[in-house]
């Protein structure tokens, strides 16, 4: 297999990763970091319900399932460098229209457009970069500290989009104007659109100018590959745990609502509750990855299946209220922890699953053509959960969808296990 690492000495090697790291998070600040954190801010200031703000993430997801499958080939036959600075620079112009607080109908084809930006030119890139980087040995390794890392990444930027948001906001928040609230969430727009661009930079001078080699037959792109790929029964069990995984990862954006609208919390302290769970990610993606190295990749996706099965159907039951912070917290720490793991093991479980590696971007295409389809329907699914029964239960309904799925997938993983350990 070719192997990032011979073009790149040791500095260069951390380098080429630090750049996939910051510009696989830096790409979705604008679309999906930002409605997480300031979620209850950017309803009021845009003045859209749940179900409005969730068909404007469905048509992302819509683009984005287009994009996918195109964009997997394509990443198998052109650079990384190139495809990557180029969806940067071009979702970043896009934070600038949002600070202009767009209609609803000008915020869908925002989305539409970044599901261009950051899907069809930037996500197969990305994996296939990491997969090159980790090698045939250390996939775990690799997926794991890009997410992890995206985590931390998130997590910073994240703290301080809370801080420079409540620099703007009055000493009062409750008694802020709509103007006040807009004006500070327009400064945090501009922050995120700014390290996005910068991101695109350092992946241009960072990352190698071509990974292809004359000698490194597996690398080679070959025709066929989305054929072969689609004959792989792995493949279609690691795109259902994607799924459910990913599912998880959207529900988490429903933490800073809950918060503000079950527990109480103003919206600054609600912000922060979406940023704590980011918090989470860094640790948990890089534990998982170095365990799954260890211990087997499917073994960890399915303890952390479980696990997030489990925190879900207790915020499900109803189990808090205004006061009961402490179970909270605790709660959402080890769910948030599971979700994440997963999101630094669902891709390194192609490895596991023995897909050639110059079928990469085929396959990176066919599992997100499948396993991201909760970015077309989770967005107006927990709209209309939401909206349909306000306050509590809505909330309740939403954590039982991300319960259920978690046990589809943990179903799926199960099998996938008793696949890969079979002699080849």
């Amino acid at each position: 297999m070719h192997d990032i690492k011979r073009e790149l000495s040791p500095a260069g090697q951390s380098t080429a990763m630090f750049s996939l790291i910051v510009a696989g998070e830096a790409v979705f600040f604008l679309p999906f970091v930002l409605p997480r954190v300031f979620r209850p801010t950017l309803l009021d200031v845009f003045d859209v319900t749940n179900l409005q703000l969730g068909i404007a993430f469905s048509v992302y997801g819509v683009v984005a399932m287009l994009a996918y499958f195109p964009g997997g080939p394509l990443a198998d036959r052109f650079s990384a460098r190139k495809m990557m600075s180029f969806a940067l620079v071009a979702t970043s112009i896009g934070g600038l229209a949002l600070a202009t607080i767009p209609s609803l109908a000008g915020l869908r084809v925002l989305y539409g457009f970044w599901g261009i930006t950051t899907i069809l030119l930037f996500w197969a890139p990305l994996i296939r970069a990491t997969r090159e980087w980790g090698g045939a040995k250390l996939p775990g390794r690799a997926f794991g500290i890009l997410d992890g890392g995206r985590g931390l990444v998130a997590a910073l930027i994240g703290s301080s989009a809370v801080a420079l948001f409540s620099i703007f906001m009055p000493a009062e928040v409750q008694n802020a104007t709509l103007e006040q609230r807009a004006d500070a969430f327009r400064q945090v727009i501009f922050l995120f659109s700014g390290i996005t661009f910068v991101a695109a930079i350092f992946v241009w001078f960072a990352l190698p100018h071509s990974r292809k080699r004359s000698d490194d037959s597996q690398s080679k792109y070959e025709p066929g590959g989305v054929g072969r790929v689609l004959r792989m029964p792995t493949v279609w069990l690691q795109a259902l745990v994607v799924v459910c995984a990913y599912v998880g990862y959207k529900g988490l954006d429903d933490v800073s609502l809950y918060s503000h609208e079950v527990l109480n919390f103003d919206e600054v302290q609600a912000a922060k509750v979406g940023t704590l769970s980011m918090w989470v990610r860094p640790f948990s993606a890089i534990a998982a990855g170095l365990l799954a190295d260890r211990f087997g990749v499917a073994r960890l996706t399915m303890l952390s299946l479980l696990v997030f099965g489990f925190g879900s159907a207790v915020i499900a039951a109803g189990a808090f209220h205004p006061g009961v912070t402490v179970f909270f917290f605790a709660t959402l720490i080890t769910t948030s922890s599971a979700v994440f793991a997963l999101r630094g093991l669902y891709f390194a479980m192609m490895e596991a699953g023995r897909v050639p590696f110059g079928d990469t971007g085929s396959a990176v295409g066919i599992v997100s053509v499948i396993g991201f389809t909760p970015d077309v329907f989770m967005g107006p699914l927990m709209g209309v959960l939401l909206d349909t029964w306000p306050g509590e239960l809505g909330h309740q309904y939403v954590f039982a969808v991300l319960a259920i799925c978690a046990m589809i997938g943990l179903l799926a993983s199960i099998l996938f296990w008793h696949i890969v350990r079979r002699p080849v």
